[in-house]
């Protein structure tokens, strides 16, 4: 039937053409924002798992934050046992130096002198060694723990080394002294003692900065692989959404050519009242 009031062609070409239209929106919307899956509009359930794996990401980098606090921390106590070990080291020089009894007065002063201010640094080090409040080798802090999971379940610990003078590392008192022959002979040995001790607690800190290291690349690599999981989920493919463009704008143009034809229609009913 052909009607001036109900054109039926171009209805359908006008549908066809919205559609288009639709489509060629969301194309363009996938182009500018580089997502595939931008909203929950888009795919509500691929949307909420990106979601909960963006939430295990973000987790994961606070953990990483407190793995690297961790790291830091006890190399900083590593670094205050090494010097400490080293002023061992000149210390125990210093008193097989006193131990000679040939030493007249002035040098052996002289050593004494010299052994007082490096046992005195060894307090002025143990005293600094801390990061972020955090001092494992002045007594203050028993043990040290860092997240490892993302839900704050699961830590890593680490447990401190005192080792100020007059402790149980650090056997070497805070009033010592080789003023004498008898006190420098005597110290030799409780230096030693300490020597071993310190390099002792040196490898359990290492061991303990060791884990941290070893759970701080785990989750770095782990948070990786959540991300790309993420972009597989979400990502728009640029290659396709281009060619998808491409062939709805071509669509988009037959679209409007169809629905000028359809709009013509009515006009043939002219040439029956000429």
């Amino acid at each position: 039937m052909l009607s001036i009031l109900t054109n039926t062609g171009a209805m359908t070409a006008l549908q066809y053409l919205n559609q288009t239209q639709r489509d060629l929106e969301t194309a363009q919307g996938h182009i500018n924002s580089g997502l595939k899956v931008a909203s929950p509009k888009d795919n509500g359930a691929v949307y909420a798992i990106a979601q909960n794996m963006r939430a295990n990401v973000m987790s994961y980098a606070a953990v990483g934050d407190s793995l690297n606090r961790g790291i830091s921390t006890i190399d900083v106590a590593v670094s205050a046992g090494q010097s400490i070990s080293d002023l061992l080291n000149e210390l125990k020089s210093k008193a097989l130096a006193a131990a000679d009894g040939s030493l007249d007065t002035a040098s052996r002063n002289a050593l004494n002198a010299d052994f007082i201010g490096l046992r005195d640094q060894i307090t002025t080090i143990v005293q600094n060694a801390s990061f972020n409040g955090t001092n494992m080798v002045d007594g203050t802090t028993a043990t040290f723990q860092a997240l490892a999971s993302n839900d704050g379940t699961k830590k890593i610990t680490v447990s401190g080394q005192t080792m100020k003078l007059s402790g149980s590392i650090v056997t070497v008192k805070s009033t010592s002294t080789i003023s004498t022959q008898a006190k420098a002979s005597t110290l030799v040995s409780t230096i030693n003692t300490s020597i071993q001790n310190v390099n002792s607690a040196l490898a359990k800190l290492a061991a303990g900065s060791k884990k941290f290291s070893i759970q701080s690349t785990f989750v770095s690599k782990l948070v990786d692989t959540l991300n790309v999981g993420i972009g597989n989920l979400v990502d728009a493919d640029m290659a396709v959404e281009s060619a998808r463009l491409q062939s709805l704008q071509v669509k988009q143009q037959l679209g409007v050519q169809a629905l000028s034809i359809a709009n013509s229609t009515p006009s043939i009913a002219l040439s029956l009242f000429r």
